[in-house]
């Protein structure tokens, strides 16, 4: 008989301390992608949690942000207990939070399994998620794995991180059957060129890195102690700090000198084993506005619009009108592939070619002191 992991013992960990500064000027420092609403009426956050409530209580649900953000967290999230919202002090890359997610979980329970989920993804098929969900956590408590769930990718994306997968593994014992289909990992990949990109989907041994995660507690504490083990003694301090001043007062005399290195680099690239869950769910991670585009109905001429538009010979352009009063139209003449984006207080005019150096405009501004308040 197949034995499910206990609720008590599941544990969710939401990564949410992005700054998102491509989806400028709608996302701003205090309110970055995953905490604003553009694909319905709950942000990106609160549909992230909302994905996990029927397999997680909320109590066994943190997330982890900033100090700029702790605040709306808590607002958006009114039944995740405010002490389960934890602010970094300063980014330290994922390694860290990964780190402190495995703290605050062992401090409730060392049987605990956990999942590390980010905070902005679009899933639009939450059930079939869930399902997969479900089944890694069970892997990973009677397996003693790492998992990570890979997406089948739909096109030569270059955007993502891959993972090559193995053969296909057996439930481990006590496991019973899975709905899942589960891998072996054999290594993750940087983001490719396009024409290696074309080689991976042509092969169906590769998956996209989705950056999920799932480990019992003591897989991953027991990773850290073999290849970070820094991190390993930082995470055993911070378990016995587990109570909101105390905690925070440890981090921020702890957290600056914990070194800066992703979860990827730091542990998951060296261990001897890790298992790959088939994410067969449509998956997104929305990374810059052209992106709208596979979420948006388009108009007859190709364009992507959210509001009021007037446009004349203006083809594939995304336009998003996010006045809090929509007091007159968006109107356009012979723009194509453009993106265009209006705030109370800001207007973005770019090539969706160019789309990802809105992260500089973004840096330019900040710098300088006319328009910080616009970051």
């Amino acid at each position: 008989m197949k034995k499910r992991v206990n609720k008590k013992d599941r544990f969710v960990v939401v990564m949410a301390g992005g700054r998102g500064e491509r989806f400028w000027p709608v996302s701003r420092e205090k309110t970055p992608k995953q905490l604003i609403s553009l694909l319905g009426k709950q942000s990106f956050l609160q549909d992230a949690v909302g994905r996990v409530a029927s397999l997680v209580p909320p109590e066994n649900i943190f997330v982890i942000t900033n100090r700029l953000q702790v605040d709306e967290v808590r607002k958006q999230l009114p039944k995740v207990p405010d002490q389960n919202v934890v602010a970094e002090p300063i980014g330290r890359d994922t390694c860290a939070a990964v780190t402190l997610g495995a703290a605050l979980v062992g401090a409730r329970s060392k049987d605990g399994v956990m999942a590390v989920l980010p905070a902005d993804h679009v899933i639009s098929e939450p059930q079939t998620f869930r399902q997969v969900l479900s089944d890694a956590f069970d892997w990973a408590k009677h397996g003693g794995d790492i998992v990570t769930i890979g997406i089948q990718p739909t096109e030569p994306a270059t955007g993502f991180g891959y993972i090559e997968c193995g053969p296909q593994l057996s439930p481990p014992e006590n496991a019973g059957e899975m709905s899942t289909t589960f891998f072996q990992g054999k290594k993750f990949v940087e983001k490719p060129n396009y024409e290696t990109a074309v080689k991976y989907l042509k092969s169906g041994a590769y998956r996209w890195n989705a950056g999920m995660f799932i480990w019992s507690f003591s897989t991953i504490f027991q990773g850290l102690q073999r290849h970070q083990p820094e991190m390993a003694r930082a995470c055993e301090r911070w378990m016995k700090k587990v109570d909101g001043s105390q905690l925070d007062r440890t981090l921020a005399r702890e957290y600056p000198k914990i070194q800066k290195i992703s979860i990827d680099y730091a542990l998951l690239e060296k261990v001897d084993r890790f298992v790959v869950a088939d994410g067969s769910f449509n998956w997104d991670d929305l990374g810059a506005w052209p992106a709208l585009a596979h979420h948006l109905t388009p108009d007859a001429d190709g364009n992507y619009v959210m509001g009021d538009v007037v446009e004349i010979d203006s083809q594939r352009n995304i336009i998003v009108d996010a006045r809090k009063n929509h007091r007159a139209p968006i109107a356009m003449v012979g723009l194509s592939d453009s993106i265009i984006v209006q705030t109370d207080d800001a207007t973005l005019v770019a090539s969706q070619q160019e789309a990802q150096k809105i992260k500089e405009l973004v840096a330019k501004l900040g710098a300088d002191k006319k328009y910080k308040r616009l970051v």
